[in-house]
């Protein structure tokens, strides 16, 4: 059987069925070929990677204004910063402490470092919410709800036990995107409200990944 890329896209409840096969991923040998198929499974290491540890506060507040930055004018800038500092040394630390607390109890557990600040600042807003505390000023800024306004969220389950799955969009004019990726074929699943065309973005997608192809394979893009 020759790997294909396969396509499935519902714009509401019901299904609309299975896309129409693109070419192969790969198909037989040569310097062409772009998928390489490795004797060692794909998720083979999975259960081996290391424990990724709980960022450091300054660290998530630092990079959460860097992505602010771009998107407010200089004014909402200097508020968001403002509350902030005012988060990081007041209600934010004990938070923190907190959420180490619980993750040092919680071994089987991982979060999210490197260039990610949001689940970080999501786990503390969960916390506060637990404790019953009054929600910290920077989750009513303004500026917050933007950057967590997601268009496209996406997610993946890539399991020999899973055949079909799918994610629903977080906003009302967002699409929710899953995706799988197998020794032999790739494929996703694409959502949305009656708002947004689910249909249309798929054949972006397919777009996209055929750009790839040809880029892969040496040939011009075409537009």
């Amino acid at each position: 059987m020759v790997p294909r890329l396969l396509l499935r896209a519902w714009s509401r409840a019901p299904a609309l069925g299975l896309g129409a096969p693109c070419r192969p991923l790969s198909a037989g040998s040569g310097p062409g070929q772009y998928l390489q198929h490795s004797i060692v499974p794909t998720m083979h290491y999975q259960d081996s990677l290391p424990r990724l540890p709980i960022p450091k506060l300054e660290d998530t507040i630092r990079r959460y204004l860097n992505a602010q930055k771009p998107l407010l004018n200089d004014d909402q800038f200097r508020k968001t910063e403002q509350f902030c500092k005012s988060f990081e040394n007041g209600i934010g630390k004990e938070l923190h402490q907190q959420l180490v607390a619980q993750d040092k109890q919680n071994k089987h557990t991982s979060y999210i470092s490197g260039q990610g600040f949001d689940r970080h600042l999501f786990a503390l807003r969960y916390l506060a919410t637990a404790r019953g505390t009054s929600l910290p000023e920077l989750y009513l800024d303004p500026a917050y709800g933007q950057i967590n306004h997601n268009i496209l969220s996406t997610s993946t389950l890539s399991s020999p036990a899973v055949s079909l799955g799918g994610f629903a969009p977080v906003v009302p004019d967002g699409f929710g995107i899953g995706y799988a990726v197998h020794d032999n074929w790739i494929g996703c699943n694409v959502s949305s409200y009656p708002g947004r065309n689910a249909r249309e973005f798929l054949q972006c997608v397919e777009k996209s990944l055929e750009d790839m192809f040809d880029v892969f394979e040496g040939k011009s893009i075409k537009t």
